[in-house]
């Protein structure tokens, strides 16, 4: 989440007066992530959350994100689904930007997940999996296996102005995991961006899974390939905690059993996460406007990421 489009206060009354959600008491912007422009609301009644989506998200893909959120709402799933207007509307326009009005959940992401966390977490994504075995929509992975070359093309020698020699490094490693990427393993709808930052927690329990703006069809075991790397390091990706990856793994399973070929594939698809979020992060860091409301990521996390996968994945998913 973060802030790029500003929204007045008088533009956000109005807006809000198209809906049964009460008055506009107050609005305050949500700087973590790079994605979208968020907005803690509070009205008279209760609280929302409003999204307006940037370039990385197109108008066109947002039936398909809120299908999947009513598709998961409806089986149990602790989601939020946007709030329709008194006209039954859920996909609106302000400042320029598509927008929706989102049920706000309750809960706190963790910074330092523990192992019980971890199996709660991964088990509420197995949860997830298992509820959209009959999900029929599909939507590209626009930053799936096939756009890694182009996209680390795009960012160029630029790269190196983080640490030099990082290009070289990096090009390596596309052409490895382009030749070596499991294309055989079954393929449905995915999160792929389960980050600490978009599970809510009460404690040890898990009390909401949001932003689902990366959803897409692509491989399913990816999607725990880009939990764990996301949920087993520290910040800066240097220090691996081994009782958390294992619980992502036992809590995943539990609820959606892996397949031998998919436990396998393990390390490969978890090396390619970590490219592709140090290809995001990377491209963030040298074109993040000055003035944008956003804490940017440092990309050489996940090359360390990448980087422990390649040496130890052969024996990590055992």
């Amino acid at each position: 989440m973060a802030v790029y489009t500003q929204v007045s206060a008088e533009a956000l009354g109005a807006f809000l007066r198209g809906f049964d959600v009460g008055e506009l008491v107050s609005a305050k912007g949500i700087a973590e992530g790079v994605e979208n422009s968020n907005y803690l609301v509070e009205t008279s009644w209760s609280r929302f959350i409003l999204t307006l989506y940037e370039k990385r998200v197109a108008a066109s893909d947002l039936p398909f994100f809120m299908a999947l959120l009513d598709h998961l709402a409806a089986r149990g799933n602790r989601v939020p689904p946007a709030i329709p207007d008194r006209e039954g509307r859920i996909i609106h326009e302000l400042e320029g930007r598509p927008a929706c009005l989102i049920e706000f959940l309750p809960g706190l992401s963790v910074s330092h997940p523990t192992p019980v966390q971890a199996r709660a977490a991964a088990a509420a994504m197995g949860q997830m999996h298992a509820s959209l075995v009959d999900f029929t929509l599909e939507r590209p992975n626009a930053l799936g296996v096939d756009d890694w070359r182009p996209f680390f093309d795009r960012c160029g020698r630029a790269i190196d102005s983080i640490q030099p020699g990082l290009y070289d490094h990096v090009d390596r490693a596309v052409d490895k995991l382009l030749a070596a990427w499991p294309r055989h393993l079954p393929r449905a709808a995915i999160h792929a961006d389960l980050f600490p930052d978009n599970v809510l927690m009460l404690g040890d329990q898990v009390s909401g899974l949001i932003d689902f703006y990366f959803a897409c069809t692509d491989i399913r075991a990816y999607d725990l390939a880009v939990m764990h790397g996301a949920w087993a390091f520290d910040a800066t990706g240097a220090h691996y905690d081994a009782a958390v990856g294992s619980a992502l793994v036992e809590g995943y399973a539990g609820n959606f059993p892996l397949l031998d070929e998919e436990r396998a594939a393990l390390p490969v698809l978890a090396e390619g996460a970590a490219l592709r979020f140090f290809l995001t992060r990377a491209w963030d860091w040298l074109n993040t406007p000055a003035d944008a409301m956003v804490t940017r990521k440092d990309p050489l996390a996940y090359l360390h990421r990448l980087d422990f996968y390649a040496e130890h994945g052969a024996t990590l998913f055992a």
